[in-house]
């Protein structure tokens, strides 16, 4: 019985730390590009999407790993502070469910079999010449966005990478991988998207803020303050909304701004409620935290949902 228990729960530990929700906002934007390549040029090859979503993926998988393995310190400030869902890490490590060394050896695996994937793709299925360097580029920034000496989120444009790597890159390399080429439609439809993650990095870094100052994380919360960030998250939530309007005229379907209309009310909610001081409350910030993927994965949706 003892046995089984341990198994249950290191199992659940993988998971915990493997972070499953957070692997939608990078699905969707690939799933996006997938689904343009189909109706734009009506192609679509089934083993290069699952091939491509699998590395995705696994790119995700070795960023949160690295992410934990040396973010241990901060998180652990953290997590004495307060607990968030969204914030501080799993909190696997602490409870010694998964050694902590670990994650670091599934980082590396997980990048490895990424890697093999995209000579595979680009050599094997002929995806394209620029197949390898769009996914070098997310294996870069997404293995060296916490790990030492690197460590991009500590630079003070770690925020500005995640909106690329989340943003522009999965809808560029899905679209890529099906055609050869991308559509110059691909930039507009990228810019609302990955500034709704940008936003939802630095939205997330408000709870982990004492702790990140003490732990001298430099992201750009800490370097700015966070007066200056909830001015900068406000004014990119509305560029986001300006960005999704013009996107419109770049022969996206006009229905995509009826279904996006639900989302810019929720993100204008969010953005009152920072602007009113709700943030400095952690149950609130939670809330806020939580619905501000919302809007991320509702904007990639509404982009979706046009196009089908």
């Amino acid at each position: 019985m003892t046995k089984t228990v341990n198994i249950t729960t290191t199992i659940s530990g993988w998971i915990k730390l493997s972070r499953p929700p957070f692997h939608t906002v990078g699905m969707l934007p690939f799933i996006l590009g997938a689904l343009l390549a189909w109706r734009l040029e009506n192609t679509f090859d089934a083993p290069v999407f699952i091939l491509g979503i699998s590395a995705v993926i696994l790119i995700m998988l070795s960023t949160y790993h690295s992410g934990e393995y040396f973010d241990y310190q901060e998180d652990i400030i953290s997590q004495k502070i307060h607990k968030s869902r969204f914030a501080g890490g799993s909190r696997v490590f602490p409870s010694e469910i998964i050694p902590r060394r670990a994650a670091l050896w599934t980082s590396l695996a997980s990048i490895t079999i990424a890697g093999i994937i995209g000579l595979v793709l680009q050599f094997g299925l002929k995806t394209g010449p620029y197949t390898i360097l769009l996914g070098a580029i997310g294996l870069f920034f997404g293995f060296f966005y916490s790990t030492k000496p690197v460590r991009l989120v500590s630079s003070g444009l770690g925020e500005l990478i995640i909106g690329l790597c989340y943003g522009w890159l999965p809808v560029a390399a899905a679209f890529y991988i099906q055609t050869g080429y991308i559509n110059s439609i691909i930039h507009w439809i990228a810019l609302p998207i990955g500034m709704t993650i940008f936003n939802v990095i630095l939205l997330n870094e408000f709870p982990d803020y004492p702790a990140d100052k003490k732990a001298g994380k430099k992201n750009m919360l800490v370097r700015l303050g966070i007066k200056r960030g909830v001015a900068i998250y406000s004014a990119v939530s509305i560029l986001a909304w300006i960005a999704m309007f013009l996107s419109l005229k770049a022969d996206v379907p006009f229905k995509a701004l009826y279904l996006y209309i639900p989302v810019m009310v929720l993100s204008a909610v969010i953005v009152v409620a920072v602007l009113n001081g709700k943030h400095r409350k952690h149950s609130s910030l939670e809330v806020l935290c939580g619905l501000n993927i919302a809007v991320n994965l509702g904007t990639t949706g509404s982009y979706i949902l046009a196009f089908i």
